[in-house]
C-alpha cells in the first residue's frame, strides 16, 4: 500500500467507526466551581486525602477527598489550603474532590540525598519549624539539625529549636551554638507539663522534625491529648531511635476555642538525613540580611567558605561590620548543605 493512502474507503463500515482519542475540538470553558468550599489538608494517604473544611469546629469529621483529574501530576500536601465540590459531609463511604489548590505561602522540601535533583514537599503554608533534638538518649546531631535550619531558611520559616530530655543534659553547649544565629529554643523535660514548648507553638502553624528517639512523639501526645502517637525505644546498639510516625499528620493544639490563638503542629516521621540539593548558598544568604550585604563584595562565583579567596564576609569581619561569631556560623550552615557526616 503506498504511503499516505487510506486504508479504508468511505463505503466501508470501518471508516464510520468513533474517532480516536484526543480528536474531540478543546474548548478554552473551565467549570467555575462556584459551589466549592475551602478546607485545609490534615493528611495524605496513599491518594486520599484528610481535610478539614473552613468555619467547623475543631472536633467536626474531617472530609476524605481525592484530587481531581484537571489538576494534573500537581501534588497535594499536607498543610495546603483547597477548594472541594462533592460530598463534604464527612460521612463515611463518602467522597469529595479537590479541584484547586491555593497558591502556597511557604513550602518546606528535602531531596532524598545531595546528588538528587528531585524536590519532596514535606508540607506547605507552615511558618515555624521546630527542629526537635533530644540533649541526650541519643546524642544530639548538631549536622541534622543545621541541616534542618537551612531548609528552614530557604523555606522561609521561622527556625525553633525543641531540646528534649533536659532532665539528663544541659542544653547550654548545645544552645550556645546557635546563639549567634538568633535562634530561639525551648527545653522540655521528661515527665513535666511542656508549657513553654505549648507557649512558643501558640498561634502558629508549626512543623516538628527531627530523628527518631528524641521524644518527638511523647511531646505531640503531651500537647493534644488523644493524639495517640506511637512511641518508639533508642536503640542500645546503634543509639538511634526506632520509627514509629510514618505519615506526616496536621493536628490542631487546644485552647479557648480560637484557631488563631490555638495554633497547628504538623507531626512528621523520623528524619535520618534531610537532603539541600535545592538551597544553593546564595538562597541561604539571602535569610540573613546582613550578611547577604556583607556578601555583595565577594568575587563572582565566591562560595563564602573559610577557603574563598577574597570573600566579603572575611572583609566585613575585619572591618567590623559583622560579628565573626555570625560568619562562622553561617560558614557551618553552607558546610552542612554540601556534606553530610551521617553523625
Amino acid at each position: 500500500m503506498a504511503r499516505g493512502a487510506r486504508r479504508y474507503g468511505e463505503e466501508d463500515q470501518e471508516h464510520y467507526d468513533r474517532p480516536r482519542r484526543r480528536t474531540r475540538p478543546r474548548t478554552k470553558e473551565r467549570p467555575s466551581y462556584d459551589d466549592a468550599v475551602d478546607g485545609t489538608v490534615m493528611r495524605v494517604d496513599r491518594g486520599r486525602l484528610r481535610v478539614r473544611i473552613a468555619g467547623r469546629p475543631l472536633d467536626a469529621l474531617p472530609v476524605t477527598a481525592m484530587k481531581a483529574r484537571p489538576l494534573g501530576r500537581k501534588a497535594v500536601v499536607v498543610g495546603d489550603r483547597v477548594r472541594l465540590v462533592g460530598d463534604v459531609s464527612g460521612d463515611d463511604g463518602t467522597m469529595a474532590r479537590i479541584v484547586e489548590v491555593e497558591e502556597r505561602a511557604t513550602t518546606l522540601r528535602r531531596t532524598a540525598d545531595d546528588e538528587d535533583p528531585v524536590e519532596r514537599i514535606v508540607v506547605a503554608n507552615a511558618d515555624q519549624l521546630v527542629v526537635v533534638a533530644a540533649l541526650a538518649d541519643p546524642e544530639p546531631r548538631a549536622r541534622l539539625i543545621d541541616r534542618a535550619l537551612v531548609a528552614a531558611y530557604d523555606a522561609g520559616m521561622d527556625p525553633l529549636l525543641c531540646l528534649t530530655k533536659a532532665d539528663l543534659a544541659s542544653p547550654d553547649d548545645l544552645v550556645s551554638t546557635y546563639r549567634a544565629l538568633g535562634v530561639r529554643w525551648v527545653v522540655s523535660r521528661r515527665g513535666e507539663d511542656p508549657a513553654a514548648v505549648r507557649e512558643a507553638l501558640a498561634g502558629r502553624v508549626s512543623v516538628l522534625v527531627g530523628p527518631s528517639g528524641v521524644g518527638k512523639s511523647t511531646l505531640v501526645n503531651a500537647l493534644v491529648p488523644g493524639a495517640r502517637r506511637e512511641i518508639g525505644d533508642v536503640n542500645a546498639v546503634t543509639g538511634r531511635g526506632r520509627h514509629t510516625s510514618t505519615q506526616v499528620l496536621m493536628l490542631p493544639l487546644p485552647g479557648d476555642g480560637s484557631e488563631r490563638r490555638d495554633g497547628w503542629i504538623v507531626d512528621t516521621p523520623g528524619i535520618r538525613s534531610f537532603g539541600l540539593a535545592h538551597v544553593s548558598p546564595d538562597d541561604l544568604l539571602r535569610s540573613f540580611q546582613d550578611l547577604d550585604e556583607a556578601a555583595s563584595d565577594c568575587s563572582r562565583g565566591c562560595d563564602h567558605s573559610a577557603e574563598a579567596p577574597e570573600c566579603g564576609l572575611d572583609l566585613a569581619v575585619a572591618e567590623g561590620r559583622v560579628e565573626p561569631e555570625r560568619v562562622d556560623s553561617l560558614r557551618r550552615l553552607l558546610a552542612a548543605r554540601v556534606r553530610d557526616t551521617g553523625d
